[in-house]
């Protein structure tokens, strides 16, 4: 859609996607061929080696560098994908203060989610920052860690540093748009899609990926990805595995429509509608 919608306003894409940004990863991220792309330039794809960390800040300052780039040229960008956070950063204009990398205080979190459970450092962020728990998923390692280490570093919660790096308010006028769908139609595409990355050899896209690196890469905690992981450790069988992805896949799809759908500025597309139908309808609104 976002491609038929370039061709017709002029437009650019950049990506909001934060695992579409990692080179080699591309069967299980279904990060668009340059077929698919039909000539329209696309940003913020395939740039970072899978073990680098990225920072929804860092994200925040090249999607920006980029708008800039492609209005400059006197065309649209059009931001594609559905990473929540790197979505919020742009049009809710906030301004992260980059807190410091605790590396120990990282690696004890870590071993205590490991021993006593993910539920008790979810707990202990509620205690701290209500707001940002509930807005986090009580299984999401990544952003349960990482707001219970700004706090030790900053002193300070993430839900205040945001509130406060928005009184700038937002530079562009951003117009937003939502695909939704029947659910069970969703789960029903989202097992087809799993089957059909599986046929493409996304076991052997993960096998190597691990092949490449001597430490174990950032990008393997991908959905997807990670589940192929405990496959080769022997964690899970084969058919185990797959199953789990589609679980987890569809546990997501349902986080991502829990977090757009509180956002009152978004336009609720059919996803079932014909292309050219939903592009008339963005048009309309642009």
């Amino acid at each position: 859609m976002s491609i038929e919608l370039a061709k017709k306003i002029n437009g650019e894409i950049i990506s909001a996607d934060s695992m579409q940004i990692y080179k080699y990863m591309t069967i299980g991220t279904a990060k668009p061929t340059k077929e698919e792309m039909q000539g329209i330039n696309h940003y913020l794809l395939d740039f970072l080696e899978p073990n680098k960390r990225f920072s929804v800040a860092k994200y925040k300052q090249m999607a920006e560098e980029y708008i800039e780039k492609i209005l400059s040229f006197n065309k649209v960008p059009i931001i594609v994908g559905g990473t929540g956070l790197y979505v919020n950063s742009l049009v809710d204009g906030i301004k992260f203060q980059e807190a410091e990398i605790d590396e120990k205080y990282r690696e004890e979190l870590k071993n205590r989610a490991e021993k006593e459970g993910l539920k008790v450092l979810y707990r202990e962020l509620e205690q701290i920052d209500k707001n940002a728990a509930s807005k986090i998923s009580v299984n999401d390692f990544k952003r349960i860690t990482r707001a219970l280490e700004v706090y030790k570093t900053t002193g300070k919660t993430i839900t205040y540093q945001n509130e406060m790096s928005k009184k700038d308010g937002v530079k562009y006028d951003y117009k937003m748009f939502g695909i939704n769908m029947d659910r069970q139609l969703l789960y029903e595409r989202i097992n087809k899609r799993v089957d059909i990355m599986i046929s493409q050899g996304l076991i052997q896209e993960v096998e190597s990926i691990l092949s490449m690196y001597d430490e174990f890469p950032t990008a393997m905690q991908a959905l997807g990805y990670k589940e192929v992981k405990l496959y080769f450790d022997g964690i899970l069988t084969k058919d185990e595995m797959i199953e789990k992805i589609k679980m987890e896949s569809r546990r997501y799809a349902k986080r991502q429509l829990t977090w757009f759908r509180r956002d009152e500025r978004i336009t609720w597309l059919d996803g079932l509608n014909d292309i050219n139908n939903n592009i008339q309808i963005i048009k309309e609104l642009l």
